[in-house]
């Protein structure tokens, strides 16, 4: 396996776990590790499809990227609001 291998696959390990962890109630769906593991692993597997130049899994984990990290700001904004309450 060569180094965009590597990434893939780690990257795609991540979104499983996470998915793996939330269905068996180990993880909620707006825990921070659940979505920390689905940006970054999503982020991993855009770089290996950018480095792999396979354009449908560039979009398909772009898109799940920046899903992502719509839902880890809003994890923050909500913890921001909860403190200052």
């Amino acid at each position: 396996m060569n180094l965009t291998d590597w990434i893939g696959a780690l990257g795609t390990f991540q979104i499983l776990l996470a998915y793996i962890l939330q269905v068996t109630n180990v993880l909620k769906k707006n825990s921070l590790i659940f979505i920390l593991l689905n940006t970054i692993g999503a982020g991993m597997a855009c770089t290996a499809s950018v480095l792999l130049n396979y354009v449908p899994f560039i979009f398909l984990e772009a898109v799940w990227t920046l899903v992502s990290l719509g839902a880890l700001v809003v994890y923050f904004r909500d913890r921001k609001t909860e403190q200052e309450q």
